[in-house]
């Protein structure tokens, strides 16, 4: 099996904006370090703040299914907690 790709969005509530918004940067960051993360972008819509896109790449299953456990036991796992997911993921094929 190839890449593990994740798109959608996230809507965070209106109170909770600005705490998510400052936690966002540091995750981010974490997620960028971790083995297996290809590509990693959550960009608040300018018209819609309360929404953000969400784009992940990770080179397989085991470092995708890493970077979810990591999340659910972290800070942002945490902050988030409120936070409505709305994701598809999908399996690549090996190249």
């Amino acid at each position: 099996m190839g890449k593990v790709i994740l798109k959608g969005l996230i809507v965070v509530p209106d109170d909770e904006l600005n705490i998510v918004s400052k936690a966002l940067e540091k995750h981010v960051a974490l997620t960028k370090q971790e083995p297996g993360c290809i590509v990693f972008n959550v960009n608040q819509r300018s018209h819609s703040p309360c929404y953000f896109d969400v784009y992940e790449e990770f080179s397989n299953n085991n470092a995708f299914e890493h970077h979810q456990r990591r999340v659910t036991a972290s800070e942002w796992g945490r902050i988030t907690i409120n936070v409505e997911r709305h994701y598809e993921v999908w399996h690549t094929e090996n190249d």
